[in-house]
């Protein structure tokens, strides 16, 4: 995907396409009228901007991700720690906790994790 930020109004449609999918685009229509308060073409501005830029594809008017929101998620956030800490996720880390200290509960879900990806190498 070519930018990895979505605004608040384009991250609700995406969430509306995600919760969805595959949806037809007349359905993408009607559901962003009801939700959004969308008119037709702004739905299909939006969806035809989020397709060129990877995130959605829309074939013979079925919309369906290319991207889960979980890999969507995963790419913003390796983008930002990119962009802000050089890469450097212990950096990440220390600034996070800085400020707030981490529970027990998210500490050990964190070291289960760290574990999980060492067994794998």
């Amino acid at each position: 995907m070519e930018e990895g930020k979505l605004g608040v109004v384009e991250a609700r449609f995406a969430d509306l396409i995600w919760k969805n999918a595959p949806v037809t685009s007349g359905e993408l229509v009607k559901l962003c009228a009801a939700e959004l308060k969308w008119k037709k073409s702004t739905t299909y501005t939006v969806l035809k901007k989020l397709c060129d830029r990877g995130l959605f594809v829309n074939e013979g008017g079925t919309v369906r991700p290319l991207l889960s929101k979980a890999e969507f998620q995963a790419t913003q956030s390796e983008r930002f720690v990119q962009d802000t800490f050089s890469g450097s996720l212990p950096a990440f880390i220390a600034a996070f906790t800085s400020r707030r200290s981490l529970s027990k509960e998210d500490a050990a879900r964190i070291r289960a994790m760290i574990e999980q990806y060492e067994e794998a190498d």
